[in-house]
């Protein structure tokens, strides 16, 4: 099975594993801290599957976050420093080599994650909880990382390949703050090409829309500076 980015270029999908180490360091980097009436092995959680959903499409998509980016930047939530941020999530091999499209549905973008969560759940490493009846609003997953999961994650982290995926979610927990899935869900829609895919169907990648973003603003900076310049000289 192969996941396809740019003109015709096929990759092979994205692996079980991988899947679960995006998950890992997200409930790591993004979970909040565990509380009374958590699981007692937990010392972090995502309160809820759609807020993991929304930052894992932003792991698995670096030209949507680098669109994220610039768009904090221009409301002032960011630096300009973080526009560099964004031209290395467009340009630099790394975060390409791990883009790994996500399928919409009713809520958007979404991947199955009992596998994974198994996955890591066998080795101690995160747990969940379900409650609620399925298919009603009261349904809700949440997912906890253990502390043995914190290790591994810190022990992840210095490691020379697989260091990506904790930086990488330490970005998008930058970007996502601590704002719910709904509303993380409701900035992703803002973008044309992922509102308007059709059920079932992969979200596609806009790296040449965001680029020329990008380049429109650095100009645009590039001009003020400029202008400021000869009128201070």
């Amino acid at each position: 099975m192969t996941a396809s980015f740019g003109a015709g270029v096929e990759r092979p999908s994205h692996t079980r594993t991988q899947h679960a180490l995006r998950l890992l360091v997200l409930l790591d980097r993004a979970g909040e801290d565990a509380a009374a009436g958590d699981p007692p092995v937990a010392v972090k959680a995502v309160r809820s599957e759609l807020r993991l959903q929304a930052m894992d499409f932003w792991m698995r998509n670096p030209d949507y976050l680098a669109d994220e980016i610039i768009s904090q930047v221009e409301d002032g939530r960011l630096s300009e420093s973080y526009l560099q941020i964004a031209r290395g999530l467009l340009e630099d091999p790394e975060p390409d080599l791990h883009y790994y499209p996500m399928p919409r549905w009713f809520y958007g973008a979404y991947e199955a994650i009992d596998d994974a969560m198994a996955l890591l759940e066998t080795y101690g490493l995160a747990t969940f909880r379900r409650s609620g009846e399925p298919g009603t609003k009261s349904h809700r997953n949440q997912l906890f990382l253990t502390a043995a999961g914190a290790d591994a994650v810190a022990e992840l982290a210095d490691d020379a390949v697989l260091g990506w995926y904790a930086r990488q979610a330490r970005l998008v927990a930058l970007v996502a703050g601590d704002t719910v899935g709904s509303k993380l869900k409701e900035r992703q829609y803002e973008q044309a090409t992922y509102a308007g895919t059709e059920l079932g169907l992969d979200i596609a990648p806009i790296a040449e829309h965001v680029q020329k973003r990008l380049e429109s603003i650095e100009a645009s900076a590039s001009m003020e500076q400029e202008v400021g310049d000869e009128f201070s000289g």
